[in-house]
């Protein structure tokens, strides 16, 4: 696509949202092709429980399980990828779930808003935005960069990004996100099966880092203003273990496909993210490996 093309659909993306003020250089929004909720969110989505999950979901498909209370829930990959944003609830908690197919990150957040996907991005990782300002917000800063509600923060919830398998033998009463999203979409393929396969970025970012291959998965950490990512197939191979990271001791839990941070002195599960190492080390430049 020539570049004047590319500036004026940028342009025309972007004033679809509340810019004023904009915390990021402008010229690191860019489209990732979909206008606004060209990807559609999903609100007030349908479940159903595990024998029904069983019969369209494969032991090995990757899913985000979150548990609240006494519900346990699980949002199939299968799905995020052409949804992005779901809009939920159990009981009175209300939250979202969000997956950047680019990054591979998968995030929940605690939240009273209802969120849409821009069709932008920054940093080759999602932006959503707020129905109610159209405020615009980075996934992966965990934050608004952009409208009325810039510098606001999201507050994370702890999540699974596991397998379908792992959750229901962790979770055997889980309800699953249900196909019937109200959207005809054809969830039994990947539309980012080549992405997945291949080492290449397809948008600019600003910082690369030669450690690791780019998409490798990566388990990330803030602890304290810190940050640390674990090779995810190093932690398979170590299996269970306690780590001693800024003088404080981490339990890290290796269950097959699933590996979680426990706080060994509160015994509280730390909220981790799983992704891609290229967008982890991409926020933070800075992070320990």
């Amino acid at each position: 696509m020539p570049l004047w093309i590319q500036i004026i659909v940028v342009w025309l993306a972007l004033s679809a949202f509340s810019l004023n003020p904009l915390l990021v250089p402008r010229d690191e929004i860019i489209s990732g092709g979909p206008g606004k909720d060209g990807i559609p969110a999903l609100t007030n989505p349908k479940h159903e429980p595990v024998y029904a999950g069983n019969l369209w979901l494969d032991d090995d498909d990757l899913v985000i399980g979150i548990s609240i209370g006494k519900e346990a829930r699980a949002y199939p990959i299968r799905i995020l990828n052409w949804h992005e944003v779901v809009n939920d609830h159990i009981g009175k908690h209300t939250f979202i779930i969000t997956y950047c197919p680019l990054c591979g990150s998968g995030l929940a957040f605690d939240s009273k808003d209802h969120f849409g996907v821009s069709g932008l991005l920054y940093q080759s990782d999602m932006l959503l935005y707020d129905k109610q300002t159209e405020s615009l917000w980075s996934q992966l800063k965990q934050q608004s960069i952009a409208g009325k509600r810039a510098g606001e923060k999201l507050i994370k919830l702890p999540i699974a990004h596991t397998t379908w398998k792992a959750w229901k033998a962790q979770h055997p009463n889980t309800w699953v996100l249900s196909r019937h999203t109200g959207f005809y979409r054809n969830y039994n393929r990947n539309p980012y099966e080549g992405y997945a396969l291949t080492s290449r970025i397809y948008f600019p970012v600003n910082h690369n880092d030669h450690r690791l291959a780019p998409k490798t998965w990566v388990i990330g950490l803030n602890l304290n203003g810190k940050y640390k990512a674990w090779e995810m197939d190093a932690l398979r191979q170590q299996g269970t273990h306690t780590e001693i990271w800024q003088n404080h001791p981490i339990l890290i839990k290796v269950n097959g496909d699933t590996i979680s941070m426990i706080d060994a002195k509160t015994n509280l599960v730390l909220p981790t993210i799983r992704l891609y190492w290229f967008a982890w080390v991409n926020f933070h430049p800075d992070t320990e490996l």
